[in-house]
């Protein structure tokens, strides 16, 4: 029987990403050493991979060859766990080196600007969609973009001037660790090194991707109207936009379950939606997200008891200091964001504000073909006043000017006593702002 020489490590590295290079004294655990009770519902493949005459049970199965050792042993292709934990991704990743083993490539995806591919098993069924970091729409290996002749990162402006090229991977590992016990249902996602696997034409070896879990779909929610969808699915979805203020939240990554059954249940809808594609997310600062599902009908339902029970639990440091420690590449402005979107979810719902009320207060205003800023901008603006000792005019209203000339509030400019001071002061701010607003209305 055929020989899987394919190491899957599952010990991630504490301090970033470091680089690939391995002394060969560097131990990683191959198939022959994992926990096989930590992967459920692994297929007939999968299981039949940690037999042990499949398994090369090497303790000192390197991601790249050691000096002298590549001519004896010709390079295999390996997937790597650099950020990202639990049983559901480390099936994920096995799963995947497994397909990788068979000789099974990676498929490029049609839909989308940058590259995406997805990964079928051995029998047919696609098991995962990979994002190599380089092939970013826009980035210098896009297979879908136009690409400059010296090959630089920033060929053209990118899609979202507060997500930068290259750094929407890790906001897709994010959006997973921060769906607390899956209450909003992103797939499984971590961020991974492929080595000696066929992506696009570039000659790279090694490829660092963000690896989600396929989800099996009949639609999206752009080819089905929104009264099919159920309200429960769709508070979900839009409690985990609003806290990471989901700049791109469009019908293509909703996509719709599958169901045996009827959608409608004594003419209730039932169909459940399941979200994916969060790489722009958690912006750098205070932008104008796109919620579609803003006015959909479920969105102007009350938060059901469990949902405000949910938002009355989330606890942005915490959150806050799981990004700090899983995603440690991502930057402390985009942290801050979270932290101030959580905070005004959490007052809103307690406020009795529904989904609708809460993503019209982040959304900007188009009048006149002017733009003008969001009630939260607003609301930030004046907090930020109120802790600063100069006239705000001085400081430019508080806004920070990119090389694009886009315009939005940043909290990356304070130091940590400005900060935790903005936070104290904001939360109780929002209070009379939704006491205010439930009066009027």
């Amino acid at each position: 029987m055929r020989q899987f020489r394919m190491a899957v490590a599952i010990d991630q590295q504490p301090h970033g990403f470091k680089p690939f290079s391995r002394s060969q004294r560097c131990k990683l655990q191959s198939y022959g050493h994992l926990d096989y009770n930590n992967f459920l519902d692994l297929n007939q493949t999968t299981f039949l991979a940690f037999q042990a005459e499949n398994i090369h049970r090497s303790f000192s199965t390197p991601c790249l060859p050691v000096n002298g050792v590549e001519d004896l042993h010709p390079p295999h292709p390996r997937v790597e766990i650099v950020r990202g934990s639990g049983a559901p991704v480390h099936a994920l990743v096995v799963e995947v080196a497994v397909a990788m083993a068979s000789g099974i490539q990676p498929i490029l995806l049609p839909s989308g600007l940058g590259g995406a591919y997805v990964f079928p098993n051995t029998n047919g069924n696609n098991i995962a969609v990979a994002k190599p970091v380089d092939e970013e729409p826009f980035a210098y290996n896009s297979p879908k973009e136009f690409k400059s002749n010296n090959h630089q990162m920033l060929v053209q402006p990118d899609l979202k001037r507060s997500i930068r090229i290259g750094e929407t991977g890790i906001r897709e590992l994010a959006a997973y660790l921060l769906d607390h016990g899956g209450f909003s249902g992103v797939p499984p996602t971590a961020l991974v090194k492929f080595c000696h696997a066929t992506f696009s034409e570039s000659s790279s070896t090694v490829k660092l991707a963000s690896l989600q879990r396929f989800v099996g779909h009949s639609f999206d929610a752009g080819e089905l109207g929104p009264s099919l969808f159920s309200v429960d699915s769709v508070h979900k979805i839009g409690i985990l936009d609003i806290r990471l203020m989901n700049l791109d939240r469009h019908a293509g990554n909703m996509l719709v379950m599958k169901q045996d059954n009827n959608s409608f249940v004594d003419s209730v809808a039932t169909t459940d939606l399941v979200p994916i594609d969060h790489g722009f997310c958690l912006p750098e600062w205070l932008e104008d997200p796109y919620f579609e599902w803003l006015h959909w009908p479920q969105a102007s339902v009350p938060f059901s008891e469990s949902e405000l029970d949910y938002i009355s639990k989330l606890d942005p440091s915490k959150d806050a200091d799981i990004l700090r420690s899983e995603v440690p590449s991502l930057r402390e402005s985009s942290i801050r964001v979270l932290i101030v979107c959580t905070v005004f979810l959490r007052q809103a719902a307690a406020a009795g504000l529904c989904l609708a009320d809460i993503a019209q207060m982040m959304t900007r205003k188009f009048c006149g073909g002017e733009e003008s800023q969001s009630e939260l901008e607003n609301i930030c603006l004046k907090v930020k006043a109120s802790i600063n000792n100069e006239n705000e005019e001085d400081k430019d209203d508080g806004v920070t000017k990119t090389n694009y000339g886009i315009g939005g509030i940043s909290f990356g400019d304070m130091n940590k006593g400005e900060w935790e001071l903005f936070v104290e002061i904001f939360d109780k701010f929002v209070i009379g702002v939704f006491e205010d607003k439930k009066c009027k209305n």
